[in-house]
């Protein structure tokens, strides 16, 4: 795949899920090193007006510390990104991942989730505020499926660290759980879904098992 165009059709239906994982947690490594690859975004966004074959569709917190594309080290037409404040999935995200694994011919879905994320530290508060209390009941399960012999609340960062990780797990297991088409996807072995959680220190990706 050249690196001045679009990832084409035949390039991602060439692809594994595998593969396409191990091109992301290359990119990480990049990034972390400092040495991204050199493109040519002029010429790609012209390669990009012939349609968009991504190889992977990665559901992302809206953390501004948290540049996805940055962070894998990824360009213009390589990957989808979907974002909401602590990285759940809902119907509209669901049907999102469906339309680029099952239309658009993406390999891989990707959870992230970072560390000190506001959303869930908020969630471990119980914070009520407009929407955002509808919003922060997403990630309840989460915070209730940790335990701790310390504080229940965001003073607690291992606590916040182990729901942030809790998070990615439920979400990912909701994913299969609500989207056969995924589900039966990743039975077929045609994707794979996975998770991971973004370091801010360090800008690492640790992927879960």
């Amino acid at each position: 795949m050249g690196l001045n165009k679009i990832i084409t059709k035949q390039e991602q239906e060439a692809l594994t899920p595998d593969r396409v994982l191990k091109d992301l947690l290359e990119g990480n490594k990049r990034f972390t090193s400092d040495e991204f690859h050199s493109r040519d975004y002029n010429a790609m966004k012209v390669s990009a007006t012939g349609g968009q074959y991504p190889k992977a569709i990665i559901l992302s917190c809206v953390d501004s510390r948290v540049p996805v594309e940055t962070v894998f080290d990824q360009g213009i037409g390589d990957v989808f990104v979907a974002r909401v404040a602590g990285n759940f999935e809902n119907t509209d995200i669901l049907g999102s991942m469906e339309y680029a694994c099952k239309v658009a011919g993406s390999k891989l879905v990707f959870v992230l989730g970072h560390e000190s994320c506001g959303a869930v530290s908020a969630a471990c508060d119980g914070v009520e505020l407009g929407n955002i209390t509808h919003l922060l009941k997403n990630l309840k399960p989460a915070v209730e499926a940790v335990e701790t012999d310390g504080k229940r609340d965001s003073t607690n960062k291992e606590f916040v660290h182990d729901v942030v990780q809790k998070n990615v797990e439920l979400t990912m297991d909701r994913v299969r759980e609500k989207s056969s088409i995924l589900k039966s996807m990743e039975e077929k072995e045609e994707i794979k879904i996975v998770g991971g959680v973004y370091s801010l220190q360090t800008g690492e990706v640790e992927l879960l098992s």
